[in-house]
């Protein structure tokens, strides 16, 4: 049943992958408003819940694992659907297992850095999911399309040439094949959002009162380079898609389907994983039984010494007596069934018997 689930889940995420090697056009090759023939929003929501529930289980055994570490980088254009595919996505899961950061402006301190190192003191431990919102790409997005962020970064003369945005490339897939090779996995996913989209939650955000708060005038200048942003996600894709970390790109023009894409290739990445529960030596099961000993010996009087146990074990009796119970009801069924034809059997025996000696008397007589 796990093995088809998980078949299940690679073949549902396959079309959103980028094929590493490949050269993106994102608005030529991924549709914003794909949904996979599932066409209505109430059958999504079943598969997002039962997705939550898998997330959790598998999240549970990472962190009692504490082998594998995961790193969820989100990106996506302004109203994409960050904040609700997280909030929706990981609602079912330990919060003590996750850590979200949203990086926002660099501040000074991390401007007198390398561009990773604001990055690389928020990755995961061990045991741990991470997620980024916005992440290490803003490095090769932003700053690319906004060339006066580069000029901030304080680069030597020489490293501003032609060829940084390339060199970038090389060097964030050499980062996360190191962090993979160090038990870190990364899932990347791109939030597609189209410009009719976006326009039509822009202006929810300024028409109901309660969104205000969330639309900002430089989200409409951020707009109006709609073309470069495309080029620039394009370009990434290609560049940055490989087989260690390939990029998954998730139609976001209805939320619930872009959830339920995210929640799907999260639990493909931790299936794949494969985190188990630690399994203890035969000193630490002794250990276990001495503790379990003395702690049953200082039951108080008239308490179960076990109560965990003991349920148990009532609970597997009860269902003992249950089949059992139901298989004497059955038996009591049939032998009332038997009794009920033996009867009418007599009886027509007796009938039978009644009309042979009438007949016998009638010929007597004659």
């Amino acid at each position: 049943m796990a093995d088809e689930r998980s078949a299940r889940i690679a073949e549902f995420v396959r079309p959103l992958r980028v094929v590493p090697g490949t050269k993106v056009d994102l608005p030529r090759d991924f549709d914003p408003g794909h949904r996979a023939g599932i066409r209505r929003k109430k059958d999504g929501v079943e598969l997002l819940t039962s997705g939550i529930q898998l997330l959790a289980d598998l999240q549970r055994r990472l962190a009692a694992q504490d082998t594998y570490g995961v790193l969820v980088c989100l990106q996506a254009l302004d109203a994409g659907g960050k904040d609700g595919t997280i909030r929706h996505v990981m609602s079912g899961i330990n919060p003590q297992g996750v850590r979200v950061v949203g990086f926002k402006v660099p501040s000074q301190e991390e401007l007198d850095h390398d561009y990773l190192w604001r990055y690389a003191c928020h990755l995961p431990r061990r045991g741990e999911i991470g997620i980024f919102n916005r992440s290490h790409y803003e490095e090769v997005l932003a700053v690319r399309v906004h060339p006066v962020n580069l000029e901030r970064q304080k680069l030597p003369l020489a490293a501003r040439g032609p060829d940084i945005w390339e060199r970038r490339y090389r060097e964030i897939n050499d980062w996360e094949h190191y962090l993979t090779d160090n038990g870190f996995r990364i899932v990347k996913l791109f939030l597609n959002l189209s410009k009719e989209e976006q326009r039509i939650r822009f202006l929810k955000r300024i028409d109901v009162p309660e969104r205000n708060w969330k639309f900002s005038s430089s989200d409409v200048r951020e707009r109006a380079r709609w073309d470069d942003y495309q080029r620039a996600f394009s370009q990434m894709l290609s560049a940055t898609s490989t087989e260690w970390a390939p990029w998954y790109v998730v139609p976001a023009d209805r939320k619930w389907f872009a959830r339920v894409c995210a929640g799907a290739v999260l639990a493909h990445v931790l299936t794949d994983i494969d985190p188990h529960y630690p399994r203890i030596d035969a000193a630490a099961r002794r250990e276990l039984a001495q503790v379990r000993t003395e702690l049953r010996h200082e039951a108080p009087k008239g308490a179960a010494a076990d109560p965990y146990l003991e349920s148990a074990s009532e609970q597997g009796a009860g269902d003992g007596r249950k089949g059992k119970g139901a298989e004497g009801t059955k038996g009591a069924k049939k032998s009332k069934m038997g009794a009920k034809k033996s009867t009418k059997g007599a009886k027509k025996s007796a009938e039978k018997g009644a009309r042979s000696a009438r007949s016998a008397e009638k010929k007597a007589s004659a």
